[in-house]
Formats: structure tokens, sequence, C-alpha cells
């Protein structure tokens, strides 16, 4: 686990900016050229939304809260776009997003409690 989140750690930046343009991407792709995918569209919203917030807050740079925030505003500037792509934007789709970031905050705290990264001391 520890090399991993050394690798999330590292690498936060590119993983967030490359889920940020998936979603956003995939968000507002016109309806009838979308995929099916199973599952539900709220579990969807939650995995993206979980996993686009998870590598800032594993990392926990200076204003990572912040951030967080941003992209539960962000996914809502989403749901307003989506009507103007021949999408729907539902207020239930951000309330999916918003419990996803809360939920992919929480799995990272989880992570850093039970598997600390212990910093290598030269002697």
């Amino acid at each position: 686990m520890n090399t991993l989140q050394t690798y999330i750690k590292s690498y936060w930046i590119a993983l967030t900016l490359f889920t940020l343009v998936v979603i956003t991407t995939l968000s507002l792709w016109p309806l009838e050229s979308l995929p099916s995918v199973p599952g539900s569209d709220k579990i969807h919203h939650f995995i993206a939304y979980a996993a686009l917030v998870f590598p800032t807050a594993l990392r926990k740079p200076k204003h990572w809260k912040k951030i967080g925030l941003f992209f539960i505003v962000f996914s809502g500037i989403i749901e307003l776009l989506q009507p103007y792509v021949n999408r729907y934007g539902e207020w239930q789709d951000m309330a999916a997003n918003t419990i996803g970031v809360v939920c992919g905050i929480l799995i990272a705290e989880l992570i850093i409690y039970f598997f600390p990264v212990h910093s290598k001391r030269s002697s």
C-alpha cells in the first residue's frame, strides 16, 4: 500500500487533472452518443467524484479543502451546462457528486490513518 500511496502522492496533480478531463468530457458528451454502461447513474457520479478528490485528499497540498469544495461547485456548473448539450442536469447528480467528494476524502483519511507512510531516515 505504501508504494501505491507514494505514487499517488507524487503524481496527484496529473491524476486529478486526468480524472477531471474525463469527467468533464463524459458529462458534456451528447446523450445519444454515450455508450451504455451497467449500473446506476448516481453510482457512476459517486465513484467519479470520489476518484477525482482522492489523490488530492491523500496528498493534502496547501488549500486541499478548497480544492474539494471547488470540485463540488464544478459539479454544479456541469449540471447547469448539461441541458445545452442535449443532457439532463439533475440536482440528484450533484448530490451524488458531493457525497462522492466527501467519501473520497474519508477514504483517503482512513488510508492515511491505517497505512501511514514513514519517511526513511538517513543515519
